[in-house]
């Protein structure tokens, strides 16, 4: 290469060194007869100064201009310690302009103001901003750890097909019409599920695979409806098997990425008991605020709201501090927005008690609910009344809601968890059945293996979750290998003799000729990478996502076709 350096890499020791730089112009600044100029490419940024001499050639610079410049390295009288090359600049003594560029439609630096759709638009523009590479830098980084990481430990890399057959007990399916076949079409993969079950089946004991999996629902701060994943199996292994071998390889990437050193190991809670205390099945571990029943504070009450509640049950969250109209407002939009109407609350300050509910708590009711949770200082007690479902989802929603108006959610706090014993099965409200909560192959646990098809509502599953932060960033599960145990899941949820045949009985035959029980779990890449970078969504760490409507704005995809591919395709657009 011509460039000798690259504009992250000069210091003192290269002091009288001549040197050849490419970039682009970041800043350019006039200082009496000296004009200084940021040179910036994605290692760095050098400060070049430049004399009355090449004053011509300054005329036609302007900001994004691509550049080449000869010069010689000087210290720096005024030096930069935010700069890793602030101590040193070029003495220019030759200009070239390798290529110019219009006004951009905003500046080239961290932390802009720019509607996000502008800048999806100029994605390629975008990334040329510090913040937006280094997203794309940690995440070059993390797929290495984890290469090396698997690599290291016998795991091979096996690539699985984009193009596959559509089957149930899923999310929505991406399908792709074949000309070659008319009327039949193929579904993108939501994961490699079934092929790396096959792969244990033909021997490739350890698989492991970075892939782009599709899934063709609503988008949110962590979902896209292409995303990237770390897929692995493991055969003659369990659950506790894969899940050491996760555990130790997110150390690795912690460590290897955060420097955080990481000893000791991942807490684990049942599903049943992050869903009691957190809401959900996703706990965020940074704060506290657990869920609690008070039922038995209230056996005896005169309050209407907690009276004749048959089956529902009262559900609370104690908050540090006194919570101000506004903030219990927010709150109380969240509950709905959760399925429960309304959330009466109490406050507790100097042994006196205000709120919606203070003037119909009894003195033993105040006494139980200090024992209860110890109050001693300044606290907000909220209650949800409702069915234990809906009160603990709407509860779990207000506590994250809290953790933000609190700021108690520090991005550089790093809280894991294992979520374990899932339930088996789900109640399908659209189909009036059950349906797999997981995938129809994942195992049930040895305490229901009995009766997990007769008891459904209380079976569980082998299967697991690592949370971080709030965030749902891998799972898996041991799988079914015994033909009679999955018959029986098949009647379980429904699934007729054709239907099993059609959908997976490709799959069920491959476990006809000799299969090791095997275990496995992929993490999704794109929402570790917005965690160990601390973006506010997974659009910040890839290159070219799709907008909040599933649009790429800089693309325009999707898009129409014109109406002889779709003649080539059999296929009529439906007005």
């Amino acid at each position: 290469m011509k460039r000798t350096h690259t504009c992250g890499e000069l210091n003192l020791k290269n002091v009288g060194t001549k040197v050849i730089l490419q970039g682009w112009i970041a800043k350019i600044r006039k200082m009496g007869a000296l004009t200084f100029i940021d040179l910036r490419d994605r290692y760095g940024i050098t400060q070049l100064v430049i004399g009355e001499k090449l004053s011509s050639s300054l005329a036609s610079l302007k900001p994004e201009y691509v550049i080449e410049v000869s010069g010689l390295v000087i210290e720096r009288k005024s030096k930069n310690p935010d700069l890793a090359t602030g101590a040193i600049e070029i003495e220019v003594n030759e200009i070239v302009i390798i290529n110019k560029s219009e006004l951009t439609p905003f500046e080239i630096k961290n932390q802009i103001e720019s509607q996000e759709d502008t800048r999806l638009t100029y994605r390629y523009l975008d990334l040329r901003r510090p913040e937006m590479q280094n997203n794309l830098l940690v995440r070059s980084q993390m797929n290495h750890s984890i290469r090396n990481y698997f690599i290291e430990n016998n795991f091979i890399e096996i690539e699985t097909p984009v193009f596959g057959k559509s089957t149930p007990e899923g999310a929505r399916d991406f399908l792709v019409p074949s000309r070659l076949n008319q009327g039949k079409f193929y579904a993108l993969p939501q994961s490699p599920q079934l092929y790396k079950q096959l792969f244990m089946i033909s021997g490739f004991d350890r698989y492991f695979q970075i892939v782009k999996c599709f899934r063709n629902e609503d988008l949110r701060i962590d979902r896209q409806p292409e995303f990237t994943q770390l897929d692995m199996e493991m055969s003659f292994a369990n659950s506790e098997d894969v899940m050491q071998t996760i555990e130790s390889l997110v150390k690795k990437v912690f460590l290897d990425i955060k420097k955080i050193k990481i000893n000791e190991p991942i807490t684990r809670l049942s599903w049943a008991d992050a869903f009691d205390k957190y809401g959900n099945d996703k706990p965020d571990l940074r704060f506290g605020y657990e869920i609690k029943t008070l039922n038995d504070l209230f056996l005896k009450t005169t309050i209407p709201l907690f009276e004749n509640i048959n089956n529902k049950v009262i559900r609370a969250i104690c908050v540090t501090g006194l919570l101000n109209k506004k903030d219990l407002e927010a709150l109380t939009e969240t509950a709905k927005q959760n399925s429960v109407e309304i959330l009466p609350f109490v406050k507790f300050n100097n042994n006196e008690w205000s709120g919606s509910l203070a003037s119909k708590l009894s003195d033993s009711e105040k006494q139980s609910l200090i024992e209860k949770y110890n109050l001693k200082e300044e606290a907000t007690i909220l209650f949800a009344v409702d069915d234990y479902i809906k009160a603990s989802k709407a509860l779990g929603a207000v506590r994250n809601h809290i953790a933000k108006l609190q700021d108690l959610l520090d991005p550089n706090i790093f809280k894991f968890a294992w979520i374990t014993n899932f339930p088996l099965f789900e109640f399908s409200e659209e189909e009036n059945r059950y349906v797999a909560a997981h995938h129809p192959f994942t195992m049930p646990s040895d305490e229901c293996l009995d009766n997990f098809d007769t008891d459904k509502e209380n079976a569980t599953a082998k299967a697991y979750d690592l949370v971080l932060n709030g965030f749902e960033i891998g799972g898996g599960s041991q799988r079914i290998t015994d033909p009679n145990i999955q018959q029986r899941m098949f009647d379980a949820i429904e699934l007729t003799k054709e239907q099993v045949e059609q959908n997976f009985g490709w799959f069920v035959n491959a476990y006809r000729y000799g299969a090791p029980y095997h275990s496995g779990c992929a993490l999704g890449l794109d929402r570790i990478c917005m965690l160990l970078t601390g973006s506010e969504n997974i659009r910040e760490v890839i290159a070219f996502p799709k907008n909040s409507s599933g649009i790429d704005p800089m693309t325009n995809a999707p898009d129409a076709v014109t109406l002889s591919q779709l003649e080539e395709l059999n296929l009529q657009i439906k007005k």
